[in-house]
Formats: C-alpha cells, structure tokens, sequence
C-alpha cells in the first residue's frame, strides 16, 4: 500500500512538471488531449487514439447496444458500467465501439506511459527518491515505476519480491533515445508479459500460461513478433504509406487551391471594386450629360413659349382692337359714319379672320411641358466605355403626320381577322420612339369592335373582326384629333367560298371517260356524254373549275355569287 501511495505521489509531481511544459506552447505526446493533464492509465480506442481510463469513462455514449439481450441505460455506462456502447473520439470524431468489459477491456497504451516516464526525466532536473522522499534518486526500478536514491536501490534488491527487478540509472536513461519499460501481467503483479497466446490472440505472463492458458497454444514473443509485426509492417508499408502520401499530396493541392481561390477573389474584388467606381464615375457622367440636355431642351422650350406668348399677345391686341372698334362703331356711329368707315373697318377685320391664327383648344402652353419625359430603361449608347440606360425624349405627336398602314386598310372578311398599324409621327415626320399616346379608333360607329395594342415603339397594331359584310367608315384618332387619312371607308366583303370541285382540263379526262361526269361550264359532248370535253361546244379552251367554270386557279368560287344559274352549274364532277 505505501509503494502505491508513492507512486501517486510521484504521478501527482510528474503532472506539474508536464503542466508547466504544455505552457510553453510544445506539444506533449505524455499529455491527454481531454483533460490536458498526464496520462493516467491510457487506452487505446479502436481508432488508435489515446485517452486516460476515466477521461473515457466521462464521455457521453453516442448509442447504446444491446449485450446479451439486454438494453443497457446511458445511465449505467456513465457510471463505468458502459459495456456494449458507442462513443465518439474526442480527437477524430470516429463512431468507435466499446468492448464488452467496457473501458477496462481497452488496450493499455505502453508506449504512451514511456513518454510520460520520458518527459518526467528529461524535465525533472532533480529527482526525489519516491521511497524515502528525501535523497535525491539516481536510479529507476523498471519494474515497479519508481525512482530509487542509493540506499533504498540496495533495501530493493534485498526484498525477495523484487530481487529480480531490474534497476538503471538515471542518467543512462536519459542518454537513451527511446525509453522502455518492461509490460506486466495485470493479473500477477511483478510477471513480464513474454508469451502470446495465438488462441487468444492475446500477450500473458508464465502464470497466465501455466494456469489460465494451460491449454493453448504459447509462444515466445520474440518467436511471433517478426510474423505479427511483418503483417503490421506490410499493411503500412503497402497500402497505408501510400496512401498517406497520396492523401498528403492531394492535401498540399487542396491548400494551394484554397490559396489561389483566394488570390483570384481578392484579384476578382479588386477588379470588381474598380469596375465599380468607373461605372458610377460613367453614370454620374451620364446623369450630368441628362440634366445639361434637359436644361437646354428647357430654353429652348422657353424660348418657344416666350415667342408663342408674344405672337398670342400680338394677336389678342390686334382682334381686341378691331372688335371694339367694329362694335363701337356699330353702336355709337350714325348711318352716314358707318358707311364711310365701312371700308376700312372690312378691310381690317377680313385681315384679321384671314390671318389664320387661332390656337386648337388642344395646343396649350402644357403640351410643350408634357412632350418632355424621361425613359430609364431605353439604351442610351456607351458612356467612358460602358453602357447606359436612360434617355430624354422630348418628341410630341402630330396627328396630321401619322400614318396608317397596312392589308387591313384595304379591306376585310366577313368573320375573319384583319390588322393594321398605325404609326405615330412628330411634327418633323419622324416617327415616335415610344407609346403611351391616347389612340382612339372606331369601325362603323363601334358596330365592329377594335382592339388597339400599343408596341412601345411609337407604332399601335389595331385589329378587328367583323361579323358581316358591308362598307364601314374607321375613324383613327391620337389626342383627340383625326389622324391622316382619317376616317376612311373599309370595305369588308363576304366570306372566301372555296371551290367543291377540281381544276382540270375537261369532265372527258378527269372522268377517265365516264358519261355521267358533268362540269360547271356550258361545254357539251355528243353520244350521251354529259360534260365538256376538247374542241366541243362551249368548252372554254383552257383549264377550268368544274363546280363553276371558272378558269382561274387560284380564284374564290363564283357559283355562290351567281343570281341565277342553269341546274347544270350546280353539278359536281363524279368522283373517280
């Protein structure tokens, strides 16, 4: 008992001194990545990742098995009693699987307790007998853990529990570049581990052997380990190691991708920053460029109004003078005075009716405003290299500029579709570069219905269908004014007849020779023939319709349009 208190003591000394050592910033193989301390009792979990007993014992079982029938709780394997559980490792997040003695079942990882006993020699620069506590330790019982002044190295010898222990000095251990410590049998405290059970699959002591394995099959471990290590060796070797270098390799890629990906997004931002401020450096361009030609078309159209203004002023003095003095010489002047100033006050006022100014309601001072707007989503060109939308349009219509066009105008269909397009012009004759105008059209006083489609562009497709034929006057007006050529007459007709018979030569060759076969025209046949044939009496002389006659191919039939036909007309010819 008191041998075990030393060695926690000791344990607890070899703790601070890791502790200071992890505060350095190096990183300790002899420390625990859970609780940042010094391995004690480390395991080895599936994965191959160490960890101390209890720091395993503390994890939270990602799932729970069932060992032997039965469900264990979360609860139980919190408390120790995890056997048959799943958990994660803390250091590669790998779903591993306890055995089912629990965490007590997991390898011991020796290698780790050599680095432990390795760091705590090569940082401890005084090292205390853990026997004694008193004289400083010199030597190291390999066997039972412990540092060994002089006098309690010969006491240890002397013990017959111990005799056969082996004991090293200090400072050879030092020397060495790899520290080992001779593995014992759990069960038989001061028994090396050197057989292996190739039953178990599993290292014992010679008790071990003698007693729990006494059947089996035991061999020397220097005898299997050049086979086991051989298939460790070559899984490493030729599968593991290049695939670690393929692994590495495609990682080193992966960081240079990551570091040209962001090379060539900083490079991209920059290049988008720039872009940028050009672009707002064109568009403010292009702001300024607006407002200057809004300012300008605002003179000019001052300018406009000013001189309107001044024309109507004019012209409001000259009718208001010739009015008064008409109606003063109308009420005030005799006979005699009025016939003297008859002729002069004639010649004045037929001037004035003649002159010929006077304004349309409709043209006032706001239509020069109103024909200014802007469109932001019309192209504007390229400003400083880049494209710009927005422009201003400063164009009004001029109803007796407009045109209409289109097989529409001409005529129409009884219950067919017809269109034409009107084509909004200025005062210049150009056309419109936008919609938005008010159109009116009417067909026949509205008894035909028309639809008027606006295509943004200054142009509107109007369509109809009317029901019956017959002439109709279309009135087409922008701004409440008729437009040129406004109203005129359509004239629809009736519904195309399509010919019921065949274009042929004569009812001879079409028939094949049948004297039943009749055709439209007035040709006869003697010998009982009832149709034409060539060179007979009236056979047209050409290619004809038989159902009227009609020696047009591509004609509308004229049976239906006939008042009266001969019952001959009205026979078709005989199907072949």
């Amino acid at each position: 008992m008191s041998l075990c208190k030393e060695q926690l003591v000791h344990e607890e000394k070899q703790e601070a001194v890791l502790s200071t050592l992890g505060d350095t910033g190096k990183k300790s193989r002899a420390v625990c990545g859970v609780c940042s301390r010094t391995y004690r009792d480390p395991k080895i979990l599936p994965c191959l990742h160490t960890f101390c007993a209890d720091c395993i014992r503390q994890l939270e079982p990602f799932s729970v098995r069932r060992v032997n029938g039965e469900r264990r709780s979360p609860e139980d394997d919190m408390q120790g009693r995890n056997s048959g559980s799943t958990i994660l490792c803390p250091e590669c997040d790998s779903e591993v699987d306890l055995p089912p003695s629990g965490v007590d079942g997991l390898t011991i990882d020796h290698l780790a307790l050599d680095e432990v006993f390795a760091e705590t020699l090569l940082v401890d620069c005084r090292v205390l007998c853990d026997l004694c506590s008193e004289s400083d330790a010199g030597k190291r019982c390999e066997v039972c853990c412990v540092n060994l002044c002089d006098f309690c190295s010969q006491a240890h010898r002397r013990q017959k529990r111990t005799t056969s222990h082996s004991i090293q000095s200090l400072q050879e251990l030092k020397c060495q570049g790899r520290l080992t410590r001779p593995v014992l049998c759990s069960l038989h405290p001061g028994q090396e581990l050197r057989l292996f059970c190739e039953s178990c699959d599993f290292t014992v002591c010679l008790e071990c052997a003698a007693t729990f394995h006494r059947d089996h099959h035991c061999s020397s471990a220097h005898e299997v380990i050049s086979h086991h290590g051989d298939r460790i060796r070559d899984l490493v070797v030729r599968s593991l190691r290049p695939r670690l270098v393929r692994l590495e390799d495609s990682l080193r890629r992966v960081d240079t991708s990551q570091e040209m990906l962001q090379t060539r997004t900083d490079t991209l931002a920059g290049e988008i920053r720039a872009f940028a401020r050009s672009y707002a450096s064109a568009v403010e361009a292009h702001c300024c460029s607006l407002l200057r030609s809004l300012e300008d078309l605002r003179l000019q159209h001052r300018n406009q109004l000013h001189l309107q203004k001044a024309q109507q002023q004019q012209a409001l003095s000259d009718v208001r003078g010739g009015v008064d003095f008409a109606e003063r010489l109308l009420t005030c002047g005799s006979d005699a005075e009025i016939l003297s100033a008859k002729g002069v006050t004639m010649r004045r006022l037929m001037n004035l009716v003649e002159s010929g100014f006077d304004p349309h309601p409709t043209t006032v001072a706001h239509d020069n405003a109103n024909s200014i707007c802007f469109l932001p989503q019309e192209s504007a060109g390229e400003v400083q290299g880049f494209p710009v939308v927005g422009v201003i349009h400063a164009k009004t219509v001029d109803p007796s500029k407009c045109t209409i066009q289109g097989e529409g105008v001409e005529g129409g269909r009884e219950g067919q579709r017809g269109e034409f397009t009107l084509v909004c012009r200025d005062s210049s004759g150009e056309q419109m570069g936008q919609g938005g105008d008010p159109v009116l059209v009417s067909i026949g006083g509205c008894s035909v219905e028309a639809a008027v489609v606006d295509k943004g562009d200054g142009s509107y497709g109007v369509s109809y269908t009317p029901a019956e034929a017959g002439l109709y006057s279309v009135w087409v007006c922008v701004k409440a004014q008729d437009v040129k050529g406004s109203p005129f007459v359509l004239n629809v007709k009736r519904k195309f007849r399509c010919h019921r018979g065949i274009f042929h030569c004569c009812s001879f060759c079409s028939s094949g020779g049948t004297k039943e076969a009749r055709c439209g025209c007035t040709g006869t046949m003697p010998g009982g023939f009832q149709g034409c044939g060539h060179g007979h009496t009236g056979h047209p002389g050409k290619p004809h319709w038989s159902c009227c006659g009609s020696v047009v191919e591509a004609s509308e039939c004229i049976l239906h349009n006939l008042g009266s036909v001969s019952p001959r007309g009205h026979l078709r010819t005989v199907e072949l």
